[in-house]
């Protein structure tokens, strides 16, 4: 019963195979395969425009990083909210690749941003005043790092602060499949359409094997970033091989099967803490994430059981109701979470 995070699973079948075929063969290096132009073109038909560059990444820190770095103005400040991969977990990766640039947090609940503290958050770094430095990007992450989503809505109002203030919005999109699962709208819709100009597209957490990517919405906007994406040590001699992942994994929607897959799978988790006499839901999950407050006496239970999962904080400002005896866990599904590893979580609760 392996609940501790999507990077524990493996890799889905059609993906390896396609690893191993590509593997067979020699090709250009660097980008300049037919498999690698082929993903690139197969990117454009699933955003619905021709402007799109594709850049593959090692991992989503590196997305990120490559993103805040294209954005990034003397004294650059970016906006995330505080509790974002970005700001709490990628050791000032983002800072470090931009050259100095810092991450301003906003508040939000459960982890989206709110448009007005956004906005307040970015009036704090006036034009004119040198010395506080210059607003450059703003990012949300979709799904969310305590797994609820931004409706489209709740993007295009993200989007309009951005507009307003001329500033470039970048998603952060590790779980970019399980978020348009849950939204059920195209990927078209929740990202250029909604004013998004930089995604970072995950496919690790949901069957690859290590396979990223920056994927940037009108490209001529950020002439420099080829040369960021080598300077980054990004550049790959090989990246036919994170094209081959992601060919299968785009083939026949297999990367949104298997994020539906994922979701239905933490529902049915859900379901389980939802209705146990000696659990609850910490608030309601979206995407394939799902907390839950525990007694320590089943949580032993559940871990003598081999079960994995991981306590976590609770998220600023959110309000619970738990006594000491109690703890905020973690559950993830992925594309190999199982009925059975359901059923038998919940008959141990």
């Amino acid at each position: 019963m392996h609940f501790a995070s999507d990077n524990w699973a493996g890799a889905h079948g059609a993906i390896s195979e396609r690893l191993s075929a590509a593997a067979a063969h020699h090709g250009p290096a660097y980008g300049a395969s037919d498999l690698d132009k082929a993903v690139t073109g197969r990117f454009r038909q699933i955003f619905k425009r021709d402007d799109v560059a594709v850049y593959f990444v090692g991992t989503g820190t590196a997305a990120n990083a490559l993103a805040m770095t294209t954005a990034a103005r003397p004294g650059g400040v970016a906006f995330c909210h505080r509790e974002a991969h970005m700001i709490a977990d990628e050791c000032g990766a983002p800072e470090y690749f931009s050259g100095g640039a810092r991450l301003c947090p906003v508040d939000g609940p459960l982890g989206r941003m709110d448009p007005e503290e956004l906005a307040k958050a970015i009036a704090r770094y006036p034009a004119d005043f040198v010395h506080a430095g210059q607003p450059m990007a703003i990012s949300l992450t979709q799904a969310t790092e305590i797994g609820t989503v931004y409706s489209l809505d709740d993007i295009r109002a993200i989007s309009a602060v951005a507009g307003a203030h001329g500033l470039p919005l970048h998603m952060d999109g590790a779980r970019f499949g399980n978020a348009l699962a849950a939204l059920d709208c195209t990927p078209a819709d929740m990202t250029w359409k909604s004013g998004v100009d930089l995604l970072s597209f995950g496919g690790t957490k949901n069957g690859c094997w290590c396979a990223e990517a920056l994927v940037v919405f009108e490209p001529d906007r950020w002439p420099q970033l080829p040369f960021i994406h080598k300077r980054a040590a990004q550049l790959f001699s090989k990246s036919r091989f994170v094209a081959a992942q992601f060919d299968a994994y785009l083939e026949a929607d297999l990367w949104l099967g298997l994020a539906r897959h994922a979701n239905a799978m933490a529902g049915a988790l859900a379901d389980a803490f939802r209705k146990a006499p000696t659990t609850k839901l910490a608030w309601e999950p979206a995407a394939n994430e799902v907390f839950a407050v525990i007694d320590a006496a089943t949580a032993g239970k559940l871990t003598d059981a081999g079960a994995t999962f991981h306590p976590w904080s609770w998220p600023h400002g959110a309000g619970h109701d738990t006594d000491d005896s109690e703890t905020l866990y973690r559950f993830v599904a992925s594309f190999a979470t199982t009925e059975d590893d359901i059923s038998r979580l919940k008959a141990l609760i």
